[in-house]
């Protein structure tokens, strides 16, 4: 290695950019928060990337079947739209791995017969986790998570990138997407203990793994009327992640004309015939219904308002990528607690 050389791959602990370490050198200065850091050893956060499988023609096909994928977009979309733009971009995506180990102490709720009590339970609960998030600024294409892939990654090779499409560093604190992760999974495993009443939940992260992911998004932006709009394709995957289209004026006409017809009939009628079905008797508990159903039909109504007043313009997010994935690993409801070291020792 000539003095011009240098050894990349290597991450800034405070914001997580990649600093090139000049060989010999033992402090080292990150362009990005300014950070001097020690060099030791050859430990650092990981970096990897998504293989790109998704073709154009992949994204081109995914672009059109957006276009008629929904009611409230304009049906007139896929003969009037043309396309203007088609690009690779990578995004970094923190990322981490663990296995999550939880008890949860609490109550589960029993009805038998026309009787309701609670009764103690200790829920254990064991489960491999993923969480991902958004290294940088993604407001521009839509896309804070991804979803999770892991038999497939590569490792990070920035001239291969570069080439093959625009590249982002990241830009934002890794201690504050570890805490954003643990905050995660920690949710996941109240969800999975299933408890109606939870006193306390202790858990514990075991074989933790970070790296930072160089996700492949197909950024495809079309032309309708005038109007630039944007769908961002899943690079590796080939679905859609996030995309935007100009509205169905017809559907937004009929979701206000049903909509306020059925809200004012939910919020009208319905009290009028319960409280006339009252009389001079007095009940509360038909009166309560009635303001029930005077509540949910002026919500009907306020939502049909708001399907017209907003939907001039659709937007989608992909759903199914969340803040955490998991592979389950089965869980049971234990009578007595063991102690919590030698069953971590198990697990490792």
């Amino acid at each position: 290695m000539s003095e011009k050389e240098t050894l990349h791959g290597l991450n800034c602990p405070n914001c997580g950019g990649m600093i090139p370490i000049p060989e010999g050198q033992t402090i080292v200065h990150c362009p990005y928060c300014e950070m001097r850091s020690f060099v030791r050893g050859e430990r650092g956060l990981r970096r990897y990337q998504v293989p790109l499988r998704a073709t154009r023609q992949h994204a081109d096909a995914a672009l059109r079947k957006f276009f008629t994928s929904n009611w409230a977009i304009a049906r007139n979309l896929s003969k009037m739209a043309r396309l203007t733009e088609a690009f690779v971009v990578y995004l970094p995506f923190w990322t981490v791995w663990a296995r999550v180990a939880a008890w949860a102490f609490g109550e589960e709720k029993v009805r038998r017969g026309d009787d309701t009590y609670y009764k103690p339970r200790e829920v254990r609960v064991v489960q491999e986790m993923t969480w991902n998030g958004a290294a940088c600024d993604v407001g521009e294409f839509g896309v804070s998570q991804v979803p999770p892939v892991e038999q497939d990654l590569e490792p990070f090779n920035p001239e291969a990138l570069h080439s093959a499409g625009l590249v982002f560093e990241p830009v934002n604190s890794f201690s504050e997407a570890r805490g954003a992760a643990a905050d995660q999974f920690q949710e996941q495993a109240r969800r999975k203990a299933n408890l109606d009443r939870l006193a306390q939940l202790f858990m514990r992260t075991l074989r933790n793994r970070f790296a930072l992911v160089y996700h492949p998004l197909w950024v495809m932006r079309y032309l309708h009327r005038g109007r630039v709009f944007q769908v961002v394709v899943d690079g590796y995957t080939g679905k859609v992640l996030y995309g935007k289209a100009p509205g169905n004026t017809w559907f937004r006409a009929l979701a206000l004309v049903l909509g306020m017809a059925f809200g004012a009939f939910i919020a009208i009628d319905v009290p009028a015939f319960l409280l006339s079905a009252i009389g001079d008797s007095d009940s509360g508990g038909i009166f309560m219904f009635a303001l029930g159903a005077f509540a949910v039909g002026i919500a009907i109504i306020a939502a049909a308002y708001r399907s017209f007043r907003y939907g001039e313009q659709y937007e989608y997010r992909h759903s199914a990528p969340k803040q955490f994935a998991g592979l389950d690993i089965p869980f049971q409801a234990i009578t007595q607690v063991k102690d919590l070291e030698e069953w971590i020792d198990l697990l490792n």
